[in-house]
């Protein structure tokens, strides 16, 4: 049966490949974690990412997404929900006051390990910005109700569900495993507390952007 449906499931993978590798706050967000924190930071905050989109595409395909997008009350607390996380982040950023330079003192993993965060935090921030994003709404909501429909087998859609999870997961461990790498580590050593002032800003520029801006249904 799945062979029949191989032209969606190619479909899929090309858009939302597409779409994963826009930049956005969940490439800033990887980027921040893996380079200012470590490889697990930015592994687990990629996994996040999936979790994320799981919860976007169940709705999807129960119909919710359409009755949230309808709701200008509802799309309207989320925005200002994603935008003002967005913004804590980057103000946590900005506030931060450059421990990473125990690098210069330290080995890279034991200053990785003295100023990483939890997996669960990492975790949670992954999760907590692709969710709050209205944007992937309206992604998930155009791009699924023109692929699925009333027809559509029950297993099909559980397919096209774990392809998007699996494609967001490696996509952005991929980047984390990039970020964290010892020679891209070294290249800014002497530099992660402006970059972590740049990808702060970077969050909250995006948190701004996002608190006024019309999300059109």
């Amino acid at each position: 049966m799945l062979s029949t449906y191989w032209a969606i499931f190619l479909t899929i993978g090309i858009v939302h490949t597409l779409a994963v590798m826009a930049p956005g706050p969940d490439f800033i967000l990887i980027t921040r974690n893996s380079l200012l924190y470590s490889r697990r930071s930015g592994f687990w905050s990629a996994l996040g990412l999936g979790l994320g989109v799981m919860v976007h595409f169940t709705y999807s395909l129960f119909g919710l997404g359409w009755v949230i997008s309808k709701s200008l009350l509802l799309m309207s607390a989320i925005k200002l929900c994603g935008a003002a996380y967005l913004i804590y982040l980057g103000v946590m950023s900005l506030r931060s006051r450059g421990k990473l330079g125990m690098r210069e003192m330290l080995g890279a993993e034991e200053a990785a390990i003295a100023h990483d965060v939890s997996p669960m935090k990492a975790l949670r921030m992954g999760f907590m910005t692709n969710l709050l994003n209205p944007k992937t709404i309206l992604y998930f909501l155009s791009l699924f109700s023109q692929i699925i429909d009333p027809e559509t087998p029950l297993l099909v859609e559980m397919v096209l569900g774990v392809e998007a999870f699996a494609i967001t997961v490696i996509w952005f461990a991929l980047l984390a495993y990039l970020f964290s790498h010892d020679k891209v580590r070294q290249r800014f050593s002497n530099a992660h507390k402006y970059i972590e002032k740049i990808l702060g800003a970077c969050l909250l520029l995006f948190g701004i952007k996002l608190a006024t801006s019309t999300i059109e249904g």
